[in-house]
């Protein structure tokens, strides 16, 4: 089935599209809202500012795909693959990305606020803030996670569930270029969290929830630990 196919049928009214073959397909500035794509394959395809949101895209394949601003909110992408797409500015709000393998994904400027990526990979993903704002990640679920080596500098982790994610070598530093945004991890959950050797520079992490957490090696230069419970579960007070 190609696009104008997919399109055509859309229009008179089907939604189930699972496991159509789009491989370097073009689907641009489309209103796609509430379809099923599940097990369907997009690899290397253009699905820039599409409307996806409320889609079943369950173990569907966007590796290396373009999906710069395309609205994926409350889509469920659960076992996904998405390495190497480029998420750059996406709408993820609320979207399911259980399990789902994000590895050396681009999503600056993305929103994932309320997103659930438990058990996702995103070894080396970049979330980095974008000149125009930051990837936000507000209260969205990373439990059990991989971040490993990931670039997560800017990002907003306010009241985040990070519960025994793997952050191992990740930066999450406040970085060294001018107008440089802090990564903040206020309120987030932490606890039993891999961070060892990861860059905390500049971060803010008040009232954090630190417990058991591994800090081996982890540079927290100028991070803010504010009413923080720490790794031994006290709680972090400033020396004045």
């Amino acid at each position: 089935m190609d696009v104008r196919e997919i399109l055509t049928r859309y229009e008179q009214g089907q939604r189930n599209f699972s496991q159509l073959k789009l491989v370097e397909a073009e689907l641009i500035n489309l209103n796609l809202q509430g379809a099923d794509f599940s097990y369907s394959d997009f690899r290397q395809a253009r699905l820039g500012r599409t409307n996806f949101s409320q889609n079943k895209l369950i173990e569907a394949d966007f590796s290396e795909a373009l999906l710069w601003g395309t609205d994926l909110s409350e889509a469920d992408l659960s076992r996904a693959l998405l390495r190497e797409a480029d998420l750059s500015g996406a709408k993820l709000r609320k979207a399911c990305l259980e399990a789902a393998n994000l590895s050396k994904v681009i999503l600056n400027g993305a929103n994932l606020s309320q997103a659930n990526l438990s058990k996702a990979i995103l070894f080396e993903a970049d979330l980095q803030a974008s000149p125009e704002r930051s990837t936000d990640l507000e209260a969205a679920n990373l439990s059990y996670a991989d971040l490993s080596y990931a670039k997560i500098n800017g990002a907003i982790l306010v009241k985040a569930n990070l519960e025994k994610a793997r952050l191992c070598r990740a930066n999450l530093s406040l970085g060294s270029r001018q107008k440089a945004i802090a990564t903040d991890l206020s309120e987030a959950n932490l606890q039993g969290a891999d961070l060892s050797y990861a860059d905390l520079s500049g971060a803010i992490l008040v009232k954090a929830n630190l417990q058991g957490a591994d800090l081996t090696g982890t540079i927290c230069d100028r991070a803010l630990f504010e009413g923080a419970i720490m790794p031994d579960g006290t709680q972090f007070k400033s020396i004045r």
